[in-house]
């Protein structure tokens, strides 16, 4: 029997001469990730097992981007936690305000995930990684601590579920339109600790930016990961960010085998599809666009890990160009890192947002978790292209957001309520 992508990359990460879904394994890993929020609790749990150094400090990465800038005295301090940690054991990625961006955005850009690289996160969308062909997941803090000491993490290998789309996308949907049909059709459990691998001639054609929103919400379907074959999308992606470093060398393009054992195939074929919308309060409640229009919004979000790239930003202008969003609704752009704002910022971008009324905030995840800059107050109503719109997530108890893409984000910001983006 044929293994699957994500089964070949966990193999080569091992010692062992055959896995099989289900088998519990030790594996080696090629980065391990912490964040403002998860890494303190690593680092107490890292100073209580008297560990003297970490494995390797060209592999453990930490990044702010979650209260940062600091929203009070207390994410002041965890911020602090992670630089004199950083500075303590002479890690060479860390990445404070000013200098990084969204820990998600931020990693491909810099050209430290590669394909066949195993990767774990102290953060659930550390899944985002599959898009490269690499297996990326999330953990818990104690975990993280646990593999800065060891170099290892103990896994269950994940069966398979592999998803392939036909036909051909319509205009204005892309990556979030595919990964919110999807999770509308098997439910927020419905790839409960599986890989998701996604294929088909729809994801040959999609852009890396779209590949990272589909792997990026493979957790809000239960998965373990979220993958997609290296192609030569992903090579043209590497080849722009590592191509001349040695880092790149170590790339390795695996693919599934023919006879591969899946858990299940699901099939879509995605010609007649219409943008979509994930109505409160689970990314599995999902609805065509226009079947929405008659939803009044009061502030609009578009970045985050999920949709804050360059192609992101610039579905979203095209949109905005010579418009002005509603007097009625907040518009927040949200940059996914320092270079793609300053991108942004030459290319005209920023420009477009600020004169159609957004307000273009810095790199961080902000609103998205309820953090700050664009906290909903009671009742509020928000669209946003980030991953999750469970109750209370991005404020207060009684608001509500919307999941959908930049262009629909952009179109309602502009309408003052839920919008297809040919009403603009």
């Amino acid at each position: 029997m044929g293994l699957t992508l994500t089964e070949k990359i966990l193999l080569a990460h091992t010692n062992k001469k055959s896995i099989s879904a289900g088998e519990f394994i030790d594996t080696d890993i090629d980065l391990a990730l912490g964040n403002d929020i998860t890494a303190p609790i690593a680092i107490a749990k890292f100073k209580a097992a008297r560990a003297k150094t970490v494995f390797n400090k060209n592999k453990v990465v930490l990044i702010l981007d979650h209260f940062t800038p600091n929203k009070d005295a207390q994410s002041a301090r965890q911020c602090r936690m992670l630089e004199d940690f950083a500075g303590e054991f002479k890690l060479r990625h860390f990445y404070p305000l000013g200098r990084g961006g969204i820990e998600h955005v931020l990693l491909p850009e810099l050209g430290l995930v590669l394909p066949g690289s195993l990767i774990i996160g102290a953060d659930s969308h550390t899944c985002t990684y599959g898009a490269l062909g690499a297996f990326s997941t999330g953990i818990g803090s104690t975990d993280l601590a646990a593999a800065w000491i060891t170099g290892k993490v103990w896994l269950r290998v994940p069966e398979t579920i592999k998803f392939i789309y036909t036909g051909r996308l319509n205009k204005w949907v892309g990556g979030k339109d595919l990964i919110l049909y999807t999770i509308g059709d098997i439910g927020v459990s419905g790839a409960l600790y599986k890989a998701m691998e996604f294929s088909g001639p729809v994801i040959k054609r999609l852009s890396m930016a779209g590949r990272f929103t589909m792997c990026n919400m493979a957790i809000e379907a239960g998965g373990k990961s979220g993958i997609i074959e290296p192609d030569e999308t992903t090579r043209e992606y590497i080849s722009s960010v590592a191509g001349h470093t040695p880092h790149a060398t170590r790339q390795k393009l695996y693919k599934s085998d023919k006879d591969a054992k899946y858990y299940d195939i699901k099939e879509y074929d995605v010609s007649k599809l219409e943008p979509q919308v994930a109505c409160p309060h689970l990314p599995g409640n999902v609805k065509p666009v226009s079947k929405l229009k008659k939803v009044k919004i009061d502030q609009a979000v578009i970045g985050s890990c999920t949709n804050g790239r360059m192609p992101d930003l610039m579905l979203a202008a095209k949109v905005l160009k010579g418009k002005k969003a509603s007097s009625r609704v907040r518009l927040l752009i949200f940059p996914g890192t320092q270079q793609i704002y300053r991108r942004a910022l030459k290319a005209g971008l920023v420009q477009t947002f600020m004169k159609a009324g957004a307000v273009v905030c810095p790199p961080t995840c902000g609103p998205c978790l309820g953090g700050h800059m664009g906290v909903l107050g009671d009742n509020e109503v928000a669209i946003a292209t980030t991953n999750r719109n469970f109750r209370g997530r991005m404020g207060a108890l009684s608001s509500k957001v919307y999941l959908a893409n930049p262009a629909v984000a952009a179109a309602s910001a502009i309408k003052g309520r839920i919008a297809h983006p040919e009403e603009i």
